[in-house]
């Protein structure tokens, strides 16, 4: 498939934002000391990085005017349950973030609902790739796993650089589970590339056509110029480029911030320069994730005559 940077940038920023405010949460039913500026400026943080992932997603619509519809078929799309998990998240973290600052007592029940949203929001945006059966890659719990896990590590980064400017005493402790959910993440992330790369095509050139020659050469692609099928199907680019990505992403995105969180550091630099590094690394990951996807009608249309 050829990756949208509009998603890529959705699901990585509003993942990011769903990781922090469960940090934010537990902190806070945990009775972990934390002073109240780290849970107003992350309550901002969460909101700003789904509010920016909902802006960069309307530039993956024909017809942006059209957005609301989305939520029409909500019976039967993941789609339209990952839309309204997203604004009922975005909501109830704007309420939880408006308890905090007029620190009323009861701002625990609100974050309950938010948590609750939160990880609904992760199993809507996770099935609607999961859902997808033709694409095998995708097609698997394993999807849903990776967006949780990958999004929880992002935000306990994120929180334990937080942690480091307003409350130092927690930054270590963040920083140490900021660690365990991106070695999680990166088992989840291994797992998956494993299972990937056994996959076998249903269909082949010979099952497509019904002719059972073990040679088969197609000598054009069926059409002289670019259409959807063959933009919208196939990433462009080459095997090298493929496989220079992918120990990219797995170095920056899980194994460097991994050496930079173990240890628990309690700078802002260190973990603000993890999270930043994570964050492009899953820029690249995500960026796989959808490249990695083979379309069966990529049998036809991806040979170039």
């Amino acid at each position: 498939m050829r990756p949208a940077f509009s998603i890529i940038f959705l699901t990585t920023l509003i993942g990011a934002g769903q990781g922090l405010f469960l940090v934010l949460y537990a902190t806070e039913m945990l009775h972990l000391e934390a002073a109240p500026s780290f849970y107003l400026t992350g309550g901002i943080l969460v909101l700003l990085s789904c509010l920016l992932g909902l802006l960069a997603s309307f530039f993956h619509l024909g017809h942006p005017s059209r957005s609301w519809r989305a939520i029409h078929m909500w019976r039967t799309s993941w789609l339209s349950r990952e839309v309204l998990a997203l604004m009922a998240f975005i909501g109830s973290a704007a309420l939880y973030l408006v308890a905090h600052w007029m620190e009323m007592d009861a701002a625990w029940v609100v974050g309950s609902v938010a948590a609750a949203f939160s990880v609904a929001l992760f199993v809507c945006t996770g099935m609607v790739y999961a859902a997808i059966k033709v694409m095998k890659e995708w097609a698997t719990p394993l999807t849903v796993v990776n967006f949780l896990l990958m999004g929880c590590a992002s935000g306990a980064t994120l929180a334990s650089a937080l942690a480091a400017v307003s409350t130092p005493s927690l930054a270590s402790p963040l920083a140490r589970v900021a660690a365990l959910l991106t070695l999680l993440a990166l088992l989840g992330r291994l797992t998956s590339l494993r299972r990937n790369a056994r996959l076998k095509p249903d269909t082949t050139l010979q099952s497509a056509l019904g002719i059972r020659h073990p040679r088969i050469a197609q000598k054009a692609q069926g059409a002289m110029g670019g259409t959807f099928n063959t933009r919208e199907f196939f990433h462009g680019k080459s095997p090298d480029f493929l496989r220079l990505i992918k120990p990219a992403f797995l170095l920056l995105a899980f194994l460097v911030p991994l050496l930079l969180l173990a240890p628990g550091p309690s700078l802002p630099a260190l973990s603000g320069l993890a999270f930043v590094l994570q964050y492009c690394g899953l820029l690249a990951e995500r960026w796989f994730f959808f490249a990695e996807a083979r379309h069966p009608q990529n049998l036809y249309y991806q040979t170039i005559s």
